[in-house]
Parts: structure tokens; sequence; C-alpha cells
């Protein structure tokens, strides 16, 4: 039995009935609503349109991760953010609702400072706003480094697989040994080889820095080609390669537990997992970094891998390296010994 209950609205209001039953109609028939002016969004929507051209498509993904992240904490404080209420308060509930939301810290606070590149830019157009009231702390990203050490690659190296995971796990061999992005070793082919003075160098375009490389091929890549018939092997996505490596360091026997940030759904956490379940195709590059840190003259090693700066060679090297920890044990003990004589 179905119970319908009437409700009496006064006479007077029905002009305001039908004319909020209009407004509902024409919101829910028009697909494109557009972002009233003045607003954060509208001002966000600004800038990102006027700098497409001049950015790289990552860094127009990460505005575009912004912009949906301040669309939700709309939805989250149930009102539009309009350019002069973006000060102080809005800063303190925006970091509430990241933190409530389970974002990290390193989203939540760079998105505040592109929050306040749009400010900027509004200031620009003689708009007045709070942004020389905000001070904004820079959150530095807490991230662990892993990486694979040289006596795990000999291993994978020497760890039989099936046909079908064979390219993923020369693609790996090939990339702890020449520090490349996915995007570029991915591409690598028999045409980039160059003879210099007897060694076999490969020369290429980076794609993301757009960098010439000469690289001097390690002899693990030339063994690796030598026996797929001199060839580089059959290309592969990021996922199909990202899913195959987790399989071949599984196979590998790479069970050691770490603490790393793991993706769960839309969010990433702190994690212990086995090592074979967190490497990605970017573990390659700084296996690289690490693995030869201190034993080739960095200049040189930066010009392998690309990196412009020091500062951002070194985000690449695992500061827990026990090759270089025994090392320095090893020179404790002799300048001890030499002072004991």
């Amino acid at each position: 039995m179905i119970f319908r209950t009437q409700i009496r609205i006064p006479e007077e209001d029905w002009d305001k009935l039908r004319v909020l039953s209009s407004e509902i109609r024409e919101i829910c028939n028009n697909n494109q609503i557009e972002t009233p002016e003045n607003t954060l969004i509208y001002y966000m929507e600004w800038y990102i349109d006027s700098r497409q051209e001049m950015i790289r498509p990552s860094t127009y993904k990460r505005y575009k991760v912004f912009y949906h992240l301040l669309k939700r904490f709309e939805g989250f404080m149930l009102k539009r953010l309009y350019i002069d209420a973006v000060n102080a308060d809005f800063i303190n509930d925006f970091v509430s609702f990241g933190r409530e939301e389970e974002y990290s810290e390193n989203t939540i606070y760079r998105t505040i400072h592109f929050v306040k590149t749009i400010l900027n830019f509004v200031e620009r157009k003689g708009i007045r706003t709070a942004v020389r009231e905000l001070e904004i702390r820079r959150e530095k990203q807490q991230k662990e480094v892993v990486t694979l050490t040289e006596e795990e690659i000999i291993k994978i190296k020497n760890t039989p697989v099936p046909e079908e995971l064979q390219a993923a796990k020369d693609w790996l061999l090939i990339s702890c040994y020449t520090g490349q992005r996915f995007s570029d070793f991915m591409q690598f082919n028999t045409d980039q080889l160059k003879d210099i003075n007897g060694k076999t160098c490969i020369s290429f375009v980076q794609q993301k820095t757009k960098k010439k490389i000469l690289l001097p091929l390690h002899p693990t890549v030339m063994d690796t080609l030598q026996k797929n018939n001199n060839e580089f092997p059959r290309c592969m996505t990021n996922q199909q390669y990202n899913e195959q490596i987790k399989q071949i360091a599984k196979l590998a026997y790479l069970d050691e537990l770490i603490k790393a940030r793991k993706r769960i759904g839309y969010r990433t956490r702190d994690v212990a997992t086995k090592k074979w379940d967190i490497i990605s195709s970017h573990i390659g590059r700084r296996s690289f970094a690490t693995n030869f840190y201190g034993k080739i003259p960095t200049a040189l090693l930066m010009e392998a891998t690309g990196h412009s700066t020091e500062q951002m060679f070194l985000k690449y090297i695992n500061p827990i390296d026990n090759e270089r920890i025994l090392c320095l044990s090893s020179y404790f003990d002799k300048v001890h010994a030499e002072r004991m004589r």
C-alpha cells in the first residue's frame, strides 16, 4: 500500500514555486553551467586555459587535479568560493578538509600554493586579493625511495621467467643500467645505436626534457640485446610493464618488507608491503642513480639521467644504501687504526 502525503502550499507562494521550478528545469536542461565570475574556480579556469599552450601535458594534468580538488572543497563547504573570501580562514578550512578526506600533506599544500598562484594572477588583472596576508609553509614531501640493489638486479637477471614475461624482464634490466624514464627507454631501437671509438652508445632525445642524450651501453644491456637477436625487446604499455615486473620480482623472491606509499583507490597511504608489490616503471631510473652514486662522478651520472641540477638528481637517491654505509665504516676503521699506531 502506498501512502501519499499532500502538502498544502499557500497561494501567495505559488509564483515563487513556479519561478523555482523554471530555474530547476533550466539547470537540468543545460549541460554546461557557466561558472560565476569573481569566484576562485572562474579564475582557475581562466588561468589554466591561458597557460595550456605554454606548459607540458603533465603540468596541465596537475593543474586540473588542483582544480577538481577545489571543486570538491566547494561541495564540502556547500558554497561558492569567491575571491574576496580566499583568506587565512580558507586556508584553515581547506587543510582540515584535506586531512579529513585523507589527502596527503603534499597534495594539500601544493594545492594551496596553486591557489596563491591564482591570487597573484587575479592581482595582475587589477583585482585586490588577500594574497599578501597569506602565510603558507612549504610542506616537504617525505617520500620513500624504493630501489633495487645490484644484488637484487643480478637475482632478477638469473631468475627464469615464462616467455610472456621475458620482454618485461629485459626492459627492466635495460632500465636499471640506462637510468631512463619509461617514456624514453620503451622507444629505444637499433637505429639509435652509434659506435664511438669502439664503444656502443645510444643517442636519443628525452621526451620530458627535450635534452639530447648520448649514453654508452652497459655490458648488461649489450648482453640483453645479444640474447634478443641484437634487437630491443617488443614494446608494451606502461600498465602491462608495471604488472609484469611485479610478477618478475615476485618470482625472484624480493620479499623484503618495506614501508612505502601505495595507491589504494584514489588515495596513497603508508603501508608495509613486500618489495615486489611496490615496484613500478620508475624503479630502474632510481636504481641506476642509487647504485652508481659515489662510484661514478655525479656530473657524469647527471649527463646520463638528464637532470639539470644536483638537487633534483639527489631526490632519486635511496639514502639507505648498505654498501655505502659499509664503505664509510671501513674509512672509520682505517682512520682509527692509523691514529692508534
